[in-house]
């Protein structure tokens, strides 16, 4: 019992999540017959020795190399890579210690190389960076020398760089940004620019072609900035609004570069391509509204449409700056509680859909209720596709599109749980299982290969692969005895 709540405080610490997704459950009992055969997902390797109650995932592909991270109490936290066979899946260093304190994480791929961020007791939290093997797996600088750490921010890949930014405390209570680089090497780690006079960074970040923008709000006004990695190219690039405002949202890699300022009551939409003249807004909303995804000339957006109803609306509002349109609004089965406001967890684009995780918030540690759903951006063609009765695993919300017109989502009808593996080709007719495992996540693609963590029979996560693409029948079949 020690090991097993261990496992779950360190999800809540470690992953962002809720309780439900660390339980290995057994599967003898539940409906475990599946739409894919055996064999169709396979499992990589045995990463964790049975019972330690260890965490698994950070999942990362460097240039066709799998990188991941495990935590146990007896060895501490390993990085691995994998090339998808269980012979290439090896362990690249162990960092001894409290599990979950030494951890690598922030993971980030520049060129085939992997940068990550871990703690020693040495160092404190500082860059690290490995080429995949032992020898090759080093600190890259203590930028704040000796045991204390770096409170350094996630990092991007910038033209065949790392860029990130750094907080450096300049009272008891306020600390200030500074912008830094790396090519990997200790000379080639320095600071680009300090930001003495700003300290309203927003923590939102937008990568547009080869550069990074970023926001600072302060009471003086707000302003976009971008950098290309170089003092010379980090400017400000516009002035938002002259007073002090939030960015509430961005969209997500490889989309329309959108954000929405939280304007007070309004919430403003904008487009950007990185330019002061390519940066507009194309619309206000008088109420909190969030990006769902873009499809075509629109990006979409949902809200809720009153503190009494508490339904989540879904508008378009025209990339070209052609005005809103509401699309539908669905319903909410709980809305007599004070707190069973919608929300949209997690959402993908595949096709000509986007895919969203609906959750029904409550004031319990756990969601009223978790559904997928998909739309086309019309109202006929928004339809609920699974309705997750499992709500405590609902809080991890794995949701991933494979690129080939799959998506991969886990979840369970039974309220009992656990929780599967499952696919869908947006459709309740052409989804099923795909695999006889428990509490998927960390979905990532390698090649023509998905990668995820899942329990199996070890009572363990281990590594699991799926082809990208794959035929199965959809629908489930019986329960087994």
């Amino acid at each position: 019992m020690h090991v097993r709540n261990w496992n779950i405080l360190l999800w809540f610490g470690l992953a962002g999540v809720g309780c439900g997704g660390s339980q290995g459950d057994e599967l003898s009992g539940e409906v475990t017959a599946q739409a894919c055969p055996p064999g169709v997902a396979s499992r990589v390797a045995t990463i964790l020795p049975p019972d330690s109650g260890g965490f698994a995932g950070e999942l990362t592909n460097v240039q066709g190399t799998l990188f991941f991270v495990t935590s146990t109490f007896e060895t501490g936290s390993v990085l691995w890579r994998s090339d998808g066979t269980e012979a290439g899946t090896v362990q690249v260093n162990v960092f001894p210690g409290p599990p979950g304190v030494y951890q690598p994480t922030n993971l980030v791929a520049v060129g085939n190389r992997l940068f990550f961020q871990t703690r020693t007791p040495e160092t404190g939290m500082e860059l690290w960076i490995s080429d995949g093997t032992e020898g090759g797996t080093r600190l890259v600088k203590d930028i704040t020398p000796g045991a204390a750490d770096s409170v350094l921010e996630p990092a991007y890949e910038l033209n065949g760089r790392l860029v990130f930014f750094r907080w450096v405390p300049v009272s008891a209570n306020e600390s200030r940004p500074e912008l830094w680089r790396s090519d990997g090497t200790s000379a080639g780690t320095l600071r680009v620019r300090n930001f003495r006079d700003y300290t309203g960074l927003s923590y939102y970040k937008l990568k547009v072609g080869n550069a990074l923008l970023f926001f600072f709000s302060e009471e003086t006004g707000t302003t976009m900035w971008r950098t290309d990695g170089t003092l010379a190219g980090t400017t400000s690039v516009k002035r938002l609004d002259a007073g002090f405002t939030y960015v509430r949202n961005v969209s997500r890699p490889g989309e329309t570069p959108l954000f929405i300022l939280d304007d007070g009551p309004d919430h403003e939409v904008w487009k950007t391509n990185g330019t002061a003249e390519g940066t507009v807004r194309l619309d206000s909303f008088g109420r909190p509204v969030n990006l769902l995804g873009a499809l075509g000339p629109y990006v979409y957006l949902t809200s809720v449409d009153s503190p009494e109803t508490k339904r989540l609306r879904i508008d378009r509002l025209s990339l070209s700056g052609g005005g809103k349109t509401h699309i539908t609004t669905l319903p909410n089965p709980y809305a007599s509680d004070e707190y069973a406001y919608p929300a949209v967890r997690t959402a993908v684009v595949s096709g000509g859909d986007i895919y969203f995780s609906l959750v029904i918030q409550s004031d319990a540690p756990v969601a009223r209720a978790v559904s997928l759903w998909a739309t086309n951006g019309t109202a006929a063609g928004t339809r609920e596709l699974f309705d997750n009765r499992y709500v405590e695993y609902g809080y991890r919300y794995p949701l991933f599109a494979t690129g080939t017109g799959l998506v991969l989502f886990g979840g369970t009808p039974d309220e009992a749980g656990p929780a599967f593996p499952y696919f869908t080709r947006g459709s309740v007719a052409t989804q099923g299982r795909l695999a006889d495992v428990t509490s998927p996540d960390s979905f990532t693609r390698v090649g023509s290969r998905v990668f995820f963590t899942a329990y199996d029979a070890t009572n363990e996560r281990e590594l699991w692969s799926v082809p990208a693409t794959f035929s199965c029948p959809p629908g489930l079949t019986e329960a087994r005895e």
